[in-house]
């Protein structure tokens, strides 16, 4: 588990295709790895990946197909730069939020544009992710813990002040960059948890009024 508090930004070093998916070469850059063991986790760009070496400058981690296909480490090329947390231990302070590193979709940067000394971020999620997202929700983009200002259909507003552009990759944001997005773990487990019985049910389409009305969240 992570807070969504980057604590250094690092850089692809290398990528080594293996068996069908990848191995991944990350330099830490000022982020220590003194307390780091192999089995370890650390959230690279808001994905859990798992330390297999350690050979001093950073971590090698493998990344699997399903990691592939649902972030955007698949668009990483070596000199890439990401966003670093190591996990959370019970002395941590939880200043952002609970951040599994389990991405739940990319989405896209739509536009940037100053805010006073902030700068305003709107982006587009994928539209299943949309009923996730609500307005001073938390969300997590690119494993920074963040809090959504506004939200418009598939769109939601970010303010990003001056401490997290010049800590994490939010300066090299552009319109049409393509983010992970991890939404609140809360809501995941609260939408399962109202479809009651029917979540068992693997042709059953989610929530619905009649679900709804079935499990007692409704009244006449």
């Amino acid at each position: 588990m992570f807070t969504g508090i980057i604590q250094a930004v690092g850089e692809v070093a290398a990528m080594a295709p293996s068996g069908g998916d990848l191995r991944l070469h990350i330099n830490t850059g000022k982020l220590p790895l003194g307390d780091v063991a192999l089995g370890d986790s650390i959230c690279t760009n808001g994905v859990c990946l798992t330390v297999i070496e350690l050979p001093g400058d950073g971590y090698w981690a493998d990344v699997s197909v399903e990691s592939l296909n649902f972030t955007t480490l698949g668009d990483m090329k070596p000199g890439s730069r990401v966003n670093l947390e190591k996990a959370l231990t019970p002395q941590s302070r939880l200043g952002g939020h609970i951040v599994s590193g389990h991405v739940d979709g990319v989405g896209e940067v739509v536009s940037l544009q100053e805010d006073a000394r902030s700068i305003r971020v709107v982006l587009r999620a994928p539209d299943e992710l949309a009923k996730y997202i609500a307005h001073k929700g938390s969300i997590c983009v690119d494993g920074t813990s963040l809090t959504v200002n506004a939200v418009s259909g598939a769109e939601f507003d970010l303010n990003i002040i001056p401490q997290t552009m010049a800590e994490t990759i939010f300066g090299q944001y552009r319109a049409g960059s393509r983010v992970n997005l991890e939404v609140d773990v809360i809501a995941r487990y609260l939408e399962r948890l109202v479809q009651g019985d029917a979540a068992a049910d693997p042709k059953a389409a989610g929530l619905s009024l009649d679900t709804l009305a079935e499990n007692g969240f409704l009244r006449d």
